[in-house]
């Protein structure tokens, strides 16, 4: 084959669209997609989905609490209960925005409506206690025991120790939880 033929084929092979002035007529060649940034950009933006929402749990543990607030807030209010337990926690400690044991318990409440164990649980308690809701030790009980029903060992043990709190709140937590009177 002669050279000048071979560079000729090769000329009409090539594709068309090769040579397209726009560069993001085809997608963005590796996205920034797993990176915190991203991840931040999407809470902004009110995005929900699986893997979105299980990055709050890395957001709050590597300390960014505001980022871990929007990702939980905006996936619990999409209906998906561990992140409305994950609310609950960054109420009731004050991480990412004010300590607010009733928004503690409301979150915690609209888990276990929604029928999530840990959220029967956390309510449950929230009512023993009165922590964030009026105190209702016979209701707290019930939702402890639908929570041990649904096969959550946590709450198997408190059924175990005669509901007493101590047994699942560290004495470290009793100032925090103890009347105030």
């Amino acid at each position: 084959m002669k050279p000048t033929y071979f560079l000729l084929m090769a000329g009409l092979a090539t594709p068309v669209w090769a040579e397209s002035e726009d560069p993001t007529q085809f997608g963005t060649t590796n996205p920034d997609e797993m990176t915190w940034q991203n991840f931040r950009q999407r809470a902004d933006a009110g995005e929900t989905d699986m893997v979105l929402c299980s990055m709050g749990y890395m957001m709050t543990k590597s300390g960014d609490h505001d980022t871990a607030r929007r990702l939980f807030e905006n996936c619990a209010n999409a209906g998906y209960t561990g992140a409305m337990t994950w609310m609950s926690q960054l109420n009731n400690n004050g991480l990412g925005g004010d300590y607010d044991p009733d928004a503690a318990a409301e979150w915690d409440r609209r888990a276990a409506a929604a029928g999530d164990p840990v959220g029967k649980f956390n309510y449950g308690l929230d009512l023993m206690r009165g922590h964030g809701v009026a105190q209702d030790e016979a209701l707290g009980r019930q939702y402890v025991d639908e929570a041990a029903q649904n096969g959550l060992a946590i709450a198997r043990r408190l059924q175990g120790a005669g509901y007493d709190l101590d047994e699942v709140t560290p004495d470290a937590d009793a100032a925090k939880y103890g009347p105030f009177f």
